[in-house]
């Protein structure tokens, strides 16, 4: 969760130059982008994401059986699973 909340500020600080001051629609979160600024505001926000993402891979089938080790002694399945998601990314497919 810190790490979504540390790239949703990264982007919303892209983002805050080009918000419309005008007729109260700040608040609505409008934003007035130049064409020829739009490229670069892209790839900055694709840098944001990227730094979040970096060094995160496929768990290996070893750092789950860790965690799954280490989970053991947890009383319900719920708190094991409360464990893995801590730990890892888990994707719904």
């Amino acid at each position: 969760m810190a790490g979504e909340k540390s790239v949703t500020e990264k982007i919303l600080n892209v983002l805050r130059p080009y918000a419309a001051h005008w007729g109260g629609t700040l608040g609505r979160g409008d934003l007035v982008i130049p064409q020829r600024e739009i490229p670069r505001v892209i790839h900055e926000i694709i840098d944001a994401v990227r730094e979040m993402t970096e060094g995160r891979r496929e768990a290996s089938d070893m750092d789950l059986f860790q965690v799954l080790k280490e989970s053991r002694h947890l009383s319900s399945i719920q708190d094991q699973v409360v464990r893995l998601k801590d730990r890892f990314i888990v994707l719904k497919r």
